[in-house]
């Protein structure tokens, strides 16, 4: 936040325009790599077969995500977490 004002003036620079987007590519990669093995261990945990509900629910969320419609990530974490809530009682 305390660097705001100066982005809004220098921000147009190819250097730090050129730098924002190598943050921005390191920041979508780490949140990608954080993703990964927890989504892996949750839909194919040691020993089990895919768990189906989970898969279901991870396709429907990337085919979202993939739309190109302007989804806002808090509302597909809580529509989610009510189907989560929802299809708990059956799969266990």
């Amino acid at each position: 936040m305390i660097p705001a004002p100066y982005f809004k003036k220098y921000g147009r620079r190819p250097g730090i325009v050129a730098s924002v987007d190598g943050v921005t590519a390191a920041a979508i990669g780490a949140i990608s790599g954080a993703v990964v093995v927890p989504g892996r261990r949750t839909i194919f945990e040691q020993g089990s077969c895919p768990d189906i509900p989970k898969g279901v629910l991870l396709l429907t969320t990337l085919g979202l995500l993939s739309s190109g419609k302007k989804i806002p990530e808090p509302l597909i974490v809580l529509g989610a977490a009510i189907i989560g809530l929802v299809l708990y009682p059956f799969v266990k």
